[in-house]
């Protein structure tokens, strides 16, 4: 299927390479790059996770050999028009769940696959729908499970996933930061 490439994932995130190992694919983690995720002001919410990762991919700490895919990725959470990124303080993340408590957002994932002579990247989105959530229950998902490094301040495998959130459209991997489904039939044909 991907036959004669070593695949090496541009990605830190546990999720993402839990994801990946869940295609049976033998990769690498190397998430080495100087690209700094900053966008351009008025930059639409929705081509953020596409900016970022094709960014992460071109700054890639080294150039690729002939039979390397590199494969970077970046989650937005989109609420009224908006990206949420990760919260960067204990009170960002109670802001970011208090906006999405009771209401449906978007969450976007883009892929960039980048090998010697290609490159393609794509988007996915899934919307989800969060019930009302209690302050006591924010404040317990996030001091037990510090979803400092997720977009949007959760994540849905987790708890506040279990008890908050009622339904969701699209891709629940997408959701995670990953959309396998997808990433595998752009790899098959890559």
């Amino acid at each position: 299927m991907v036959q004669n490439h070593k695949i090496i994932l541009g990605s830190a995130s546990p999720r993402r390479r839990e994801l990946l190992k869940g295609l049976d694919l033998d990769f690498e983690v190397d998430s080495r790059s100087d690209f700094d995720e900053v966008c351009p002001p008025g930059t639409p919410a929705e081509d953020v996770p596409m900016l970022f990762a094709r960014g992460k991919s071109e700054h890639f700490h080294r150039p690729l050999e002939k039979d390397e895919i590199l494969i970077t990725a970046d989650t937005v959470v989109i609420l009224d028009g908006h990206a949420l990124g990760k919260p960067h303080s204990r009170d960002e993340a109670v802001s970011m769940l208090r906006a999405l408590s009771g209401r449906k957002h978007e969450v976007r994932t883009a892929v960039c696959l980048r090998s010697l002579g290609k490159f393609r990247i794509f988007s996915v989105g899934s919307t989800v729908c969060f019930d009302e959530l209690s302050e006591e229950e924010i404040s317990y998902y996030i001091d037990k499970y510090k979803p400092f490094d997720k977009a949007g301040a959760y994540g849905i495998q987790e708890w506040i996933g279990y008890v908050g959130i009622s339904g969701i459209e699209g891709s629940y991997f997408n959701v995670m930061g990953l959309p396998v489904q997808r990433l595998w039939k752009e790899l098959r044909t890559f």
